[in-house]
């Protein structure tokens, strides 16, 4: 079986990223989907989704400092922590904040750390900030719809207030679902990183690394590359040793939050056995029999039937499956539309739209060898799809190889 199948393109050149043009047609993007939807506001608290309409996000080392009023009809309110009004901010790549038309102070409650009472004022105020700025657009008296990241103080706050809250959830995830030629680029260039960071570890794996360092050696290739690098890890002993075989995971590491999921296998010192080989080839090939049946049209459910039932591989049900047999679709976070498994997919599908990306991960299992697993980064096109990653997924890579001398 080729290592490029079917209807699967070799990764495009990474083009040009225009961020200006990406941050206008992502909010474009979220104000159809929630006018498609019957939506005319939408409060927002989760990172990626104030990310997709703004091109900004909130500090992060306490949940919920800042959060976005999204609406049909106009620009976006941000609501910020006010520390960022007095130092330039990376994320607005604006300089210094000011409080304008679009802009405002957040108000938070530091996960309920300050107390009760104090708590219960900052909600309070939070709530009725909230309200007054609907008020001023006239949409004080429609539901406002959330994304469900938001604490029960806050819950509760805006009850008190009158406002009655829906789950916009499902409707980000179709704004964001898919994604602009920019987005692509992103994507494209988040792939390359992640390859870095595989061939990094292809040359620090050998006898006597331990796991930790490996991983160690993956994350600093990837930031030196340009990425948000958070994890990579190895289904491995601590300490490497001759023989050993390796499964490494790239999950999580981003590219202006542009996620990536890769998998190769890695023996040490020695070529594969032949059992491994098996093992991996059968990964590989339903990874691309998968690959294979996404085209605009198809569902996941056409893709779906070509992973490993969960019975053929000793397990009780398919919820033991999640992550083994799995296609996720990729973006600002590792999980969004579709999700492609025997679990869900056979009988809810999701269509796949030219546009959409996502990762294709299979498994074996060997009780002597451990998990032998691969994964691949992909995007629709017209046709088929467009291969992200191009880290060699042939055959299983030897690591730290120990030369013999011949009789």
């Amino acid at each position: 079986m080729p290592e490029k199948a079917g209807s699967a393109l070799p990764s495009a050149k990474i083009g040009p990223i225009d961020f200006s043009r990406m941050r206008q047609e992502r909010c474009a993007r979220a104000q159809a989907a929630l006018k498609k939807n019957g939506v005319a506001a939408a409060l927002l608290f989760r990172l990626e989704n104030i990310r997709y309409v703004t091109g900004s996000q909130p500090g992060a080392w306490i949940d919920r400092l800042g959060y976005t009023l999204a609406f049909a009809e106009r620009e976006p309110i941000q609501y910020q922590p006010e520390t960022q009004f007095h130092i330039p901010y990376a994320g607005l790549q604006t300089g210094a904040m000011v409080e304008s038309e679009n802009v405002r102070i957040s108000r938070y409650w530091a996960n309920e750390a300050p107390g009760r009472e104090a708590t219960g004022e900052a909600a309070k105020r939070f709530a009725s900030e909230i309200k007054a700025d609907l008020q001023k657009l006239g949409l004080d008296k429609e539901k406002l719809g959330y994304d469900g990241f938001l604490d029960q103080p806050g819950l509760q706050a805006l009850a008190e207030a009158g406002i009655q809250l829906f789950n916009v959830q499902p409707v980000m995830f179709e704004a964001r679902m898919i994604k602009t030629q920019d987005e692509i680029n992103c994507l494209r260039t988040a792939a390359a990183i992640a390859d870095a960071g595989h061939y990094a570890m292809s040359q620090a794996i050998r006898p006597g690394i331990r796991r930790d360092e490996v991983a160690i050696v993956g994350i600093s290739a990837m930031v030196r590359a340009g990425g948000e690098a958070r994890g990579a890890g190895a289904f491995a002993p601590d300490i490497s040793r001759v023989g050993d075989f390796i499964s490494m995971d790239i999950a999580g590491p981003r590219y202006m939050g542009y996620n990536t999921c890769v998998y190769r296998n890695y023996v040490v010192g020695r070529k594969p056995t032949d059992k491994e080989k098996d093992l991996h080839n059968r990964s590989r090939e339903r990874i691309y029999r998968v690959i294979d049946s996404i085209k605009p049209g198809a569902t996941t459910a056409d893709a779906a039937k070509h992973m490993k039932p969960a019975k053929e591989a000793g397990l009780p049900s398919e919820w033991s499956t999640w992550c083994d047999e799995l296609g996720h679709g990729l973006g600002l976070t590792l999980y969004e539309y579709p999700i492609i498994n025997r679990l869900w997919s056979l009988e809810h599908p999701q269509t796949f739209e030219k546009g959409m990306a996502m990762a294709i991960e299979c498994m074996e299992y060997d009780p002597a060898i451990g998990r032998v697993k691969l994964e691949e980064m992909v995007v629709v096109t017209d046709t088929g799809v467009e291969l992200l990653t191009r880290m060699p997924i042939q055959g299983i890579i030897v690591a730290g190889p120990v030369n013999v001398a011949e009789d």
